[in-house]
Order: structure tokens, then sequence, then C-alpha cells
């Protein structure tokens, strides 16, 4: 998750444009291509590139080398297989279908057209087998047919069976206001408990609503009889005006609206999935795409002992050269990439320190090619309590005839904390500088300790002062003599 908001943070807008373009024209192939057998070995494709990848990612060479080879092979079938089905729907689509244009739910169904139709065919005594989809899809259920997308008419559903049209012997399926196959192939029902005179277009039609929400409306063609088949049941039908009811009631608007709504989640869940996959592919380019860049990182010295600290570095921080996917290398913060040195047997003095990549925190996807430089050299010392003299800074010159007679410090002695090289031959501890051309007659003066940049610490943090105690007296000069 880390990685994936990384990425994102790194997107340039040129980035998003070209995703959400190249997703736009996978949606577009989509709409255009859907319902074709072109649109199932494209959703084949991409599951054999998907596994593809995870066999790669598993390290699993023979089976990715084949799903490779299956999915160049499979390009070259659908240009050569179905190029038939490939120029039918390019020539059918204008420019709007193309680039914006969406095909909306079927209109509703005439059911008075269905209804007359049915009762011409039984004074013509035309058998005949007419399937009406509702909320599920039939491709699984239906084979074969002859792709029609003729508008319902009575003239055309009676010309459909007629004896000598070849393709009277199967199914019509109707969708809102056309006729969009004909001579299809349904299941047939192995229910052992349907009637005897039920032939084999009565028990395919029994079949098709055994497997999905469909109305099947069959024409006997030995008894002239009317059946419709839905919801696992049979109605025998006697007038066409029950005939009328029982369709308007099941092919209602609020049906048609629950198309438009099925229909809508399809296309937006198409719309997600194109996103989906190219941003996914997009991310597998960029990755195979190296990109080196420098970052300056300050060294983290983690685990130094109690009582010690450090005094001096050859280097607070070191260069490293840093490879991976170029919106990786865009996203990475400031506080992403850390170098943690561990000094917990560091001794007292200089100690050689070795940087090795597990001293490096990197971001995931990110691969190190270079630390520079590759070892430092850490002064340690151990933190020691010395006592030490307090000793005043006089600065300037008194004025003219002016000594300084006695000076003492209050307190004479502090106690301070620091290492104990920098201790080692140190006695006194002055304060910070008291001018003498300001002093005039003896008296006190409170100063503060002359720490400045060193190490040292007063063990006594409260008393930071010393009053200093001075006497002044006038110098005395040389009597004059004269002689006699």
């Amino acid at each position: 998750m880390d990685t994936f908001l990384n990425i994102v943070s790194g997107l340039r807008w040129q980035d998003y444009l070209d995703i959400v373009f190249n997703s736009y024209v996978l949606f577009r192939l989509y709409v255009l291509f859907r319902g074709t057998n072109v649109i199932r070995v494209l959703l084949v494709i991409c599951l054999l590139w998907v596994i593809q990848k995870i066999s790669l990612g598993m390290g699993l060479i023979i089976t990715s080398w084949a799903m490779q080879g299956i999915i160049t092979v499979a390009g070259l079938v659908i240009i050569i297989v179905f190029r038939n089905e490939i120029s039918g729907v390019l020539q059918t689509k204008n420019l709007k279908s193309f680039l914006w244009g969406i095909p909306r739910y079927q209109l509703q169904t005439p059911v008075s057209i269905i209804v007359e139709s049915a009762y011409d065919l039984t004074r013509k005594k035309l058998g005949a087998l007419i399937v009406l989809p509702m909320k599920q899809n039939l491709r699984s259920s239906v084979q074969g047919g002859v792709a029609w997308q003729g508008k319902l008419s009575r003239e055309m559903l009676v010309s459909i069976f007629w004896h000598d049209n070849p393709v009277h012997d199967g199914a019509a399926i109707i969708q809102g206001n056309r006729i969009t196959k004909v001579s299809a192939i349904l299941p047939l029902s192995k229910r052992q408990d349907l009637p005897s005179y039920f032939g084999t277009r009565h028990r395919a039609a029994m079949g098709l609503v055994e497997q999905t929400d469909a109305l099947v409306l069959v024409v006997s063609e030995e008894t002239g009889r009317i059946s419709l088949f839905m919801e696992n049941r049979v109605y025998d039908i006697n007038d066409s005006h029950v005939l009328t009811k029982l369709l308007d009631d099941h092919l209602s608007e609020e049906a048609t609206r629950t198309g438009l709504r099925h229909e809508t989640v399809e296309l937006a869940a198409a719309a997600m999935i194109s996103l989906f996959s190219v941003t996914g592919l997009w991310l597998s380019f960029s990755s195979g795409v190296e990109t080196l860049a420098t970052r300056e990182v300050p060294i983290e010295f983690m685990n130094l002992k109690q009582k010690m600290e450090i005094i001096g570095s050859s280097s607070n921080s070191v260069k490293l050269v840093i490879s991976g996917a170029k919106p990786l290398i865009q996203a990475i913060g400031q506080d992403q990439v850390k170098v943690k040195l561990d000094i917990s047997k560091a001794v007292t003095g200089a100690n050689a320190m070795g940087i090795q990549r597990e001293n490096i925190l990197l971001p995931p996807g990110i691969q190190l090619k270079q630390i520079e430089p590759s070892e430092v050299e850490v002064t340690v010392d151990e933190t020691v309590q010395k006592q030490l003299m307090v000793q005043p800074t006089w600065t300037g010159r008194l004025k003219q005839g002016l000594i300084i007679v006695s000076a003492k410090a209050i307190p004479e002695t502090v106690v301070v904390r620091g290492g104990s090289m920098g201790l080692k031959d140190r006695t006194t501890l002055f304060t910070e500088p008291i001018r003498l051309d300001k002093i005039t007659q003896s008296g006190r003066i409170s100063t503060g300790f002359a720490l400045g940049k060193s190490n040292l610490q007063l063990q006594d943090h409260n008393k930071n002062n010393v009053t200093i105690y001075y006497e002044i007296k006038q110098r005395s000069t040389p009597e004059k003599t004269s002689e006699g």
C-alpha cells in the first residue's frame, strides 16, 4: 500500500493523461465489441497476462514463458479467426459510436406485436419458439444461432418461422423492439414430469426457464396451442387478453429501468477494470525503466553506550546512489531514506565504522547502487565528572594608578561533566570576560562560566553564575629625595 501511495504521489500530469487516455480507449473497445466472441477472447488473454506476471514474480520460468507464448498466439488468432466479426462491428459504427456513443438498453418490448404474431402463427399452423430475455444473460445457455438484428414486426416474426425459411427450426430471441438472433439452440429439460404431448420445442423452452429468468413463448405446430413458460411454470394460453396481461406484467417499463440499471453497473465496472488494467500495465512498463538518483542523507548514530558521547565524526552524512522506477524515485520523501549506524561497540577514542547495505533503509522497490563514503571515523569519549577551580578572566586595563590587590571567586570550585579526554589535563574553569576599564573601586561582580562550544556541562544547572569579590587600591609611587 505504501509503495502504491508513493507511486501515485510521484506521478506527473503527463502520466495521469497517459493512463486516462489509454483507459478510455480500452473502455471504448469493450463497448464496441461487448457481446461478441472477440471480447471473450480478449478477457481470456488478459487473464493469461495476469497469470504470466504472477508466474514471473514467483520465479516460475517455464510457466511464464508458456503464458507469454500463448498470449502471442492468441493475438494472432483474434485477427485471423475473428476478422469477419471485427470487420462487421467496425463497418456498422459511425464516428460518434467510436468516440463516445454508448448503446443504451433496448426499448420496451411491443407486447401487442408478439401476441398478434403468436395467434397469426396458430392460424397458419406454424410452430414457433420465441425467447424474451429478462435480467440474466443468456450467453451461457443459448448455443449457436444466427445474428439477425431485425426490427420486430408481425410479418418479420411469421416469416422467420415459415416452413421454407432455413432458420425456422430454432428459437428467435427478442430484446426490446428487435429480433437479435434466430435459429438459436436451447438446452432441453430433463424433467420426467412434463406432459406427454410436449415436443422438442416445449422441452427446450422448459430447459431455458430452468436455467434463466427468461420468458419463452411456444406455438405448437401440431395442435396450434400457445404456451408461455416462465419461472419453471407453464401457462396454457386460451385467450389473447390473458397472454397480453402476462407479458405486460413481466415486460413492463420497470423491467426496462432494471435493465438500464444493470447496464449502467456493467459499464461502470468495465470502466473501472479498464482503469485498473491500464494502470497496472503502465506500472509494469515504468518499473522496467531504471532511473538513477543521488541522495545526501544524514547519518543517525544509534545505541551509544551510557556515559559515552560523540565528540567528532569524519562525516555526518553519506551520498547514496539509488535506482528504481521513475515514479518511485520522484515520490521519495526526505524521511523515507535513512542511514542508521550502530556504534554500540565503539570505544573511547577514534573508531572506524563501515557503512553497509543493512545500515540503510530504503522504500520498497528502490535499490542501492553506491555508498560514499563507505566508512566514517567516529570519535567517542566517556562522560566523567571533575572538580575544577574557578578562575576569573580579566580583560582590558584598569585606570591609571589602580591595581587589583586580591580577587576571590564564590564558589571557588565547581563540578563539571564532560569527556574524559578533554578533562584529563584540565584543572581550571574560566569565567566569562570581566572588563577592567569599568572598575574603579573594590566590590563584587556576578558573571557566568565560559563554557562556549565545549562539551562541558555544569553538574548543578541551577548554579550557573559565579560572584567575584575583588579589592582595588591605588598603586604606590616612590618618594622623591634631594641632595644636601
